[in-house]
């Protein structure tokens, strides 16, 4: 088959196209849209940083709009739930359609045995059965709620798990026990994952390796409308040489068609039913852990943007902010903004606004306000304060 050409600009534009970017907002966001949103990008990672809105929550605003975020809660913790928590890209919520490809994935989790897990089995041979009788009784449940006396260790303090979180993390993992929802401290609640998941998903069984991999390769291709080999593995972190397989299947029933991007030396390939619009009107904030934006190598190609996430950076060594937003307008990322939801003063403040190189800073800046003061309302905030710091700050303080 010859290959489709793309210029890099179409390439883009399809990419934008697949992740639900370009078309107008809703002007009512309901399940319906939601469930529109899950269908394009099959997953939301999820991330414990809260300074300006956990990460899950911000996809649908990206694309919808203003939504009320008890959607995107009952479709992950309510019956009959339309996404499940499991590790896709990173921890996420993923489509529940998934599930008996993600069973293959927690079937190889199932043989591992964390040295933890060991020791306690080892040392409590009856409280893992205990915590599996106490989440068939009372789930869901967090691991606070199920009593076990232990001296807990001090020393790491990210992984300061207990005894009762260990067991319960190696059956999610494995596939015994879902996470029905997540508590205000957003702590795992578990629950016994034939009441997690849809009895008619469950019934479908487990898909074996490749079929899985086919999958997870398929939803990929669509989420991503144009992608290369390492694209295609990372979005759900597969190993590439099982996707390969997969793309060569897809590529022989006609689902994915072979294509080059200009000024790209790698293959790429075409999802059949791909958009592929002549022009992209977006006007989005974007987090960090979108999926448009998660495969960083893949930004720095398409849209020559070299994006890290500084988080962990001493403050004095960070280049763009803390946490920092990417804004896509039109076909291409224009800025990027470190946002904070100041809560108790009731304000959205833009610590550092940054010009990407070639975007037009009157019109990048006028549409950057607009979706500030939109996410600011959204969020229950009053006001968007924007500070000094960045190339785009004083046109941007000005506009606000």
């Amino acid at each position: 088959m010859t290959p489709v050409r793309l210029s890099l600009e179409a390439a883009r534009r399809v990419a934008l196209a697949a992740q639900g970017f370009g078309r107008p907002r809703p002007a009512a966001v309901g399940m319906r849209q939601v469930a529109g949103v899950i269908d394009q990008v099959a997953q939301f990672q999820i991330d414990s940083v809260n300074v300006a809105v956990r990460a899950h929550y911000m996809p649908l605003f990206a694309r919808l709009g203003p939504y009320d975020p008890a959607l995107l809660d009952r479709a992950a913790g309510r019956a009959p739930r339309r996404l499940v928590e499991y590790w896709g890209h990173a921890a996420s919520l993923i489509d529940v359609e998934l599930f008996p490809a993600l069973r293959w994935r927690m079937g190889v989790a199932a043989q591992r045995e964390r040295d933890a897990l060991t020791r306690i089995r080892a040392t409590k041979p009856d409280l893992e059965e205990r915590v599996l009788a106490d989440v068939a009784a009372g789930g869901p449940l967090t691991p606070r709620e199920i009593e076990n006396v232990e001296e807990r260790s001090r020393a790491h303090w990210g992984w300061n798990w207990s005894e009762v979180k260990h067991i319960l993390e190696h059956h999610f993992t494995a596939g015994t026990v879902g996470v029905a929802s997540r508590n205000s401290a957003f702590e795992r609640r578990y629950d016994l994952v034939e009441r997690v998941v849809p009895p008619e998903i469950l019934a479908r069984g487990e898909l074996d390796a490749d079929a899985a991999r086919l999958a997870f390769v398929r939803r990929a291709a669509r989420a991503l409308g144009v992608a290369d080999l390492k694209s295609l593995a990372t979005y759900f972190y597969l190993r590439t040489d099982g996707v390969r397989r997969a793309v060569a299947a897809l590529e022989a029933s006609g689902e994915l068609i072979p294509a080059t991007v200009r000024g790209l030396a790698q293959p790429f390939w075409l999802w059949h039913g791909a958009r592929r619009p002549r022009t992209v009107d977006a006007h989005a904030l974007v987090s960090p852990f979108d999926s448009l934006v998660f495969d960083r190598p893949r930004v720095e190609q398409l849209f020559d943007a070299e994006y890290r996430i500084e988080i962990y950076v001493p403050a004095p060594q960070r280049v763009h902010g803390y946490y920092v937003y990417l804004f896509v307008h039109g076909d291409r990322i224009a800025a990027r903004v470190d946002l904070k939801a100041d809560r108790a003063a009731g304000v959205l403040r833009v610590q550092a606004a940054w010009l990407e190189e070639g975007a037009p800073p009157d019109a990048t800046a006028a549409a950057l306000a607009s979706e500030l003061h939109l996410m600011a309302g959204w969020l229950g905030l009053i006001d968007v304060r924007a500070s000094d710091r960045g190339t785009l700050a004083g046109r941007l303080s000005a506009l606000l």
